[in-house]
């Protein structure tokens, strides 16, 4: 049973109903195709305008919950969990994005501020390697140094989860050479004990492969060929760090495989991938609506909104074309972008992000004397933050709406391991759909490439 659902009833109105009913049709033969990618996979002849063809992503979710893979990354990630208090991630765009996106959205808002027993026991998460910034880097150095001082004592350990398909971006790789030899320096003579706390996740060949079995690290999993960094959230890439952190891994793709087969087998109308492409691709078409606002109402489900711009820029944005993405938190947004939504250029859809119930009891505004009632909230005492946001989003919806600008609303009934698993995987086969439906290939990102050969040009010559 889906815990998302989605509702254009309001965009629709901008929408004729001519145009949604003749684009039935393409949409089939879209999904027909994105569907039929996966079998094409396993041919020895791709046709050119299918390559790079990273299809791989739909069908994994279930196929790694009924494989004993599953079951040996979790044991790892436990392992590691067990050992240390302190988790350095290193990964740039897909290779850290997901795991960003599944730590803000499941774990508590200020892990880290935590004792270990309220944080259930798992590591505290630190990202870098996802950019060259001298001053984030030193930081972190220092503070480890400063809180990890007695590799004896549980709460002063500390270990690395490296991600990269290749080994061979810079960013990723010039991080893991200084943490690493941060951490071989803090364990000193116990290189046994260095080399079980470093986690490689990989490609079966490349630099990183081959250094990590040259090293001797016990622990090495596999980026899978044939699914793409941004495509790779429920794989190790993201599910085993998410596993260290405690997380619900199977409930993840649990979620992840019921959104593929309720997008396989559901008609549009009752099918949240098929009515967000026809909604999005109708607007940009018809409308000239090329900026898409993931306005997500409350702060977890912010990483979700950066995550999917890197999936719809480098899906979609090519050969001049495809929508700029926009993460939008609210009601923070509204004091910023809200005018320029409200009163700017008519370029936009705003999708909705709703969460249906918070995780935690509503926090209810207290009364207090008629002297301290200086904000006149005393009218409200007693009503909770969430009915406070639902007035927020209705007048909000409504202002738009008045104004004759499109908002659409993805429902989720709540935030937990099983939802953001089918909101993630909508969200990456809505992207392929759209990319089949305009003729763009929706794998590979080439123009990323001419930075990184720039780069190694001006540094090694």
């Amino acid at each position: 049973m889906s815990n998302l659902r989605y509702d254009p009833t309001a965009a629709r109105k901008l929408i004729d109903d001519s145009a949604w009913d003749a684009l039935i049709e393409p949409l089939q033969a879209a999904r027909a195709e994105t569907l039929a990618d996966v079998d094409l996979m396993a041919s020895e002849d791709i046709p050119k305008d299918k390559q790079p063809l990273d299809a791989g992503f739909i069908p994994y979710p279930e196929q790694l919950l009924g494989s004993p893979e599953l079951d040996t990354m979790i044991a790892s990630a436990e392992r590691l969990r067990d050992d240390i208090d302190r988790l350095v991630l290193l990964g740039i765009g897909g290779s850290y994005m997901g795991l960003r996106a599944l730590f803000e959205g499941l774990c508590h808002p200020y892990h880290n501020e935590l004792n270990r027993e309220d944080r259930g026991n798992v590591p505290r998460l630190y990202y870098e390697g996802n950019n060259l910034d001298n001053d984030t880097v030193a930081g972190l150095l220092e503070l480890l140094k400063l809180r990890c001082r007695d590799p004896e004592k549980l709460k002063h350990r500390w270990g690395i989860v490296v991600i990269s398909k290749s080994g061979g971006t810079l960013e990723t790789a010039a991080a893991f050479r200084i943490f690493r030899q941060a951490l071989e320096e803090f364990y000193g003579a116990d290189a046994k004990r260095s080399r079980k706390l470093v986690v490689p996740i990989t490609g079966e060949e490349g630099k990183l492969r081959q250094f990590s079995n040259e090293r001797g690290y016990k622990d090495i999993f596999p980026v899978p060929d044939g699914i793409g960094g941004r495509y790779s959230v429920f794989t190790p890439v993201g599910l085993y760090p998410a596993a260290v952190l405690g997380m619900d891994v199977r409930q993840i793709l649990q979620g992840a495989a019921e959104m593929t087969e309720l997008f396989r087998s559901a008609p549009i109308g009752e099918n949240p991938v098929l009515d967000y492409v026809a909604t999005c691709h109708l607007l940009e078409r018809d409308r000239g609506m090329n900026i898409r606002v993931l306005s997500t109402w409350g702060n977890r489900l912010e990483a979700v909104g950066l995550w999917y711009d890197q999936l719809l820029s480098e899906s979609l944005g090519k050969h001049e074309r495809g929508a700029t993405p926009i993460t939008g938190v609210n009601t923070r947004d509204l004091h910023s972008r809200g005018q320029q939504h409200q009163q700017g250029s008519r370029d936009k859809l705003i999708t909705n992000v709703i969460i249906g119930s918070p995780s935690t009891n509503p926090v209810e505004l207290p009364h207090v004397p008629e002297s301290l009632d200086q904000d006149q909230l005393n009218r409200l005492a007693g009503r909770g933050v969430p009915s406070l946001l639902a007035a927020a989003i209705q007048g909000t919806n409504k202002a738009y709406a008045d104004d004759k600008r499109p908002t659409a609303d993805l429902h989720l009934s709540r935030l937990d391991a099983h939802t953001l698993g089918q909101l993630l995987q909508m969200l990456m086969l809505a992207t392929v759909v759209e990319g089949r439906l305009i003729g763009i290939n929706p794998y590979g990102q080439p123009g990323v490439e001419d930075y990184k050969r720039n780069m190694g040009e001006i540094l090694f010559g």
